[in-house]
């Protein structure tokens, strides 16, 4: 059986890689600090494994690269051998499958999982845990938070779970993951939140949960609940020597989730601010000549024509320190405040100009895709 799975990043020795089986982890983390139930998770489990989802994904693999161009003159059975033995861009691709995990969030059929487990999928198969299986259509899908959305057609109301705060999520809370890892079906795995907020530099909107709960390539798209049975992330990547599990995994928060699955359900698509600049962050050695512990804010490093920073005056070399009253300490905090700011509204941006600290109203713009 085939496992799919996200392109691994390095990190030291270390590969980053989608939790793509088809099984699933569960990080089990409460709202409170809470000990594990007497007698163990199986209630829970029981309550809340119905609406876990195993997710067959079937489509054609891209083809290897371009036709290699032989040298002139040579002779008929030499280049026959080589072209036998050269990978051809004019072959047909091949078909490949792949496997991932899902949960119910509505009576009507809607399915969350990874964008990466759909991603370039011509059929996609999702399977109850009941045994049975339907045909699911991709609703919507966003890879900066690597969140799908899917909908299948039931002639029954389906077994749903709710979002939680994952907000209210402390480090050392208790959480419990589900999924099917390496296709072995429904798995559920138990730990702690180990970390929040983490920055994995898998896209811009970063803001992982980190947990110990063992999640294996096939996760991806599963949940992670807390001890009330609520979703309070989506499992989606691990960090890891050869791809299993060392107890490093990340789950891309319930709060981001909700956002972006509301924002799917309505026509599909995601639609995000967009400001218009290229920024950096701020060196030791600036913040130390501001007078300042620590770097912090959004150095400018250039300013789009035509865009919402430039009509609003910001410049190159203004210094971002909030937007529309959220402080701005990382580069990240001000990727995230524009990208959910509505279009067309006014934001107050406070900037250092030139040693000054003044105030600028921006009217936000649409993020279209080649921005993204």
């Amino acid at each position: 059986m085939t496992s799919l799975f996200k392109a691994p990043r390095r990190a030291a020795p270390f590969v980053l890689a989608a939790a793509l089986a088809s099984t699933s982890a569960l990080a089990l983390a409460p709202t409170t600090a809470l000990a594990v139930p007497a007698g163990g998770y199986a209630d829970l489990v029981e309550t809340i494994s119905p609406s876990v989802v195993f997710i067959e994904v079937s489509g054609q693999a891209a083809q290897s690269g371009p036709k290699m161009e032989m040298p002139q003159g040579m002779p008929e059975e030499l280049r026959r051998r080589f072209e036998q033995m050269m990978p051809n861009g004019d072959a047909p691709a091949q078909p490949v499958q792949g496997l991932g995990s899902g949960f119910i969030v509505s009576k009507d059929g809607q399915i969350v999982t990874n964008n990466h487990v759909v991603e370039g999928a011509d059929k996609v198969t999702v399977k109850l845990s009941d045994g049975r299986s339907f045909d699911a259509t991709v609703v919507g899908s966003d890879s900066m938070t690597d969140i799908a959305l899917l909908k299948i057609e039931a002639d029954v109301d389906l077994p749903a779970v709710t979002f939680g705060s994952s907000d209210a999520m402390r480090v050392g809370d208790e959480v419990v993951a589900m999924g099917n890892p390496f296709g072995l079906g429904g798995t559920v795995t138990t730990g702690i939140v180990s970390a929040k907020s983490r920055n994995i530099h898998a896209g811009p909107y970063d803001d992982f949960i980190q947990t110990d709960a063992a999640i294996n390539r096939g996760n991806s798209g599963g949940p992670l609940f807390n001890n009330a049975g609520e979703v309070i992330g989506v499992n989606t990547a691990i960090l890891s020597p050869g791809g299993g599990s060392v107890g490093i995994g990340f789950s891309v928060p319930s709060d981001l989730v909700q956002t972006i699955v509301a924002d799917l359900a309505d026509d599909g698509t995601i639609t995000r601010g967009w400001l218009g600049v290229q920024i950096r962050p701020m060196t030791a050695e600036i913040a130390q000549l501001l007078g300042y512990d620590a770097p912090k804010g959004a150095v400018i490093e250039a300013v789009g024509d035509d865009s919402p920073a430039k009509k609003a005056g910001l410049v190159k070399g203004d210094i971002i320190l909030s937007f529309n009253g959220t402080a701005i300490d990382e580069l990240r905090d001000l990727t995230r405040a524009v990208a959910e700011t509505d279009p067309d509204e006014t934001a107050d941006v406070v900037v250092l100009h030139k040693g000054e600290q003044v105030t600028r109203a921006v009217t936000i713009g649409t993020l279209a895709a080649k921005e993204a």
